[in-house]
């Protein structure tokens, strides 16, 4: 009699198990699909399926880990638009349900090497972005996490509807903007990402700075965006611009002369005091 029940059981496990992940592909860690296998063709066509409503030239790129699909697709004017103006976007389909979620849309989009950014969670791939084509860009950065709770992908550090700024081709007239940033691995084993804005206005008033430290709050597993100062500021800084100390491919600005002159300082001439030789101190009297 046990054993009966207990093949039931385990049948009863395995029907529910193929209803909830029917997809074939599903496994972890994140991996790229290959349009042209044949392992790889249930993923493909639902996710084709999951974005025949929306508008788009190419799927580009489709990552999958658990259920959850990664798909960035691109953006064409026309047949005669130059390729390199292509705009793209980033989504998250769910392999169960065909949950489509919009992620980013953006231009010139660069794959980053991976970051881990929370205890026992899986790498995460990351990108940089600019705003504009044919312009003067601003640069995002962000990275993208499988959210357990809704089985979708989410962005990191998203702020109105753009991830962590790391560069601006449109800094305020009259204001020179010096930007620094750089993924940095921590003693703990996670990544964070760390930003130096300088401004120096010249003549008119002092220069401002503004570090950021953005990482993942172990406890809460939530982003968190925190502004730096006193001695935490000045800490970051020299990380970000010490030689050695960015993790490979996610840097920008370390040879600006903001960090060259933080990391090897140049000695300040002091005045010179001591008087000439001729001098010794004492005045010869004008002849009448």
């Amino acid at each position: 009699m046990r054993v009966v029940l207990s093949w039931r059981f385990a049948a009863f496990l395995c029907a529910v198990l193929a209803a909830a992940t029917p997809l074939s592909a599903q496994q972890d860690p994140f991996r790229w699909m290959d349009f042209r296998a044949a392992k790889d063709q249930d993923v493909v066509v639902w996710v084709t399926r999951a974005l025949a409503a929306e508008n788009w030239t190419a799927i580009r790129e489709i990552g999958v880990e658990y259920d959850a699909a990664l798909v960035v697709t691109t953006q064409r004017n026309g047949t005669q638009a130059n390729p390199a103006d292509d705009a793209f976007s980033l989504w998250s389909v769910n392999l169960t349900n065909h949950l489509l979620t919009p992620l980013l849309t953006g231009y010139n989009l660069r794959w980053l090497p991976f970051v881990t950014l929370s205890d026992g969670g899986s790498a995460e791939p990351a990108i940089l972005y600019d705003n504009c084509t044919a312009c003067a860009p601003d640069t995002y950065l962000t990275a993208f996490h499988y959210d357990l709770a809704q089985h979708i992908f989410a962005a990191r550090w998203m702020r109105g509807g753009q991830g962590v700024p790391v560069g601006n081709a449109n800094p305020a007239a009259g204001v020179a903007w010096t930007q620094v940033y750089a993924g940095l691995a921590e003693p703990n084993g996670r990544d964070l990402l760390g930003t130096w804005i300088h401004l120096d206005y010249g003549a008119q008033k002092p220069p401002d700075d503004y570090v950021y430290r953005y990482d993942v709050d172990p406890l809460s597993r939530l982003e968190r965006t925190q502004l730096l100062s006193g001695k935490e500021a000045e800490a970051l800084k020299l990380r970000l611009c010490r030689p050695g100390e960015a993790l490979p491919g996610i840097a920008r600005g370390q040879d600006s002369a903001l960090c060259q002159q933080l990391v090897n300082p140049r000695p300040e001439r002091k005045p010179v005091t001591t008087p000439p030789a001729h001098n010794r101190g004492q005045s010869v009297p004008r002849p009448h």
